[in-house]
């Protein structure tokens, strides 16, 4: 399964921009990659990781902003459709199952 966090902060302030910063670091540390800006992917090896991360990003939510937090299958995943200009690219590819901690 993917997490998908999208989020959208107020950076009109320093301190509305270092809640911002320090919510970007948090979801890198919890090992989700930049897909768009403002968009951040984790692969998750079953649906109690999802929530398991689910739950680490809520807690660092800041107080201003919105952020979206969705699930889906590796199919769904796979499924999606990404363009660059006008030449298609090859969507991310699902990391191999086996994880060594």
């Amino acid at each position: 399964m993917w997490i998908v966090v999208m989020f959208d902060l107020p950076t009109d302030t320093k301190a509305a921009r270092r809640q911002y910063t320090q919510f970007r670091k948090s979801l890198l540390k919890d090992g989700f990659t930049q897909m768009q800006y403002s968009v951040y992917i984790r692969h998750c090896p079953s649906k109690e990781n999802t929530v398991v991360h689910a739950s680490r990003v809520k807690k660092k939510l800041p107080p201003d902003g919105e952020v979206r937090v969705l699930a889906i299958t590796d199919k769904q995943f796979e499924k999606m459709q990404v363009f660059f200009g006008k030449r298609r690219r090859e969507t991310e590819k699902a990391p191999v199952q086996l994880e060594l901690f």
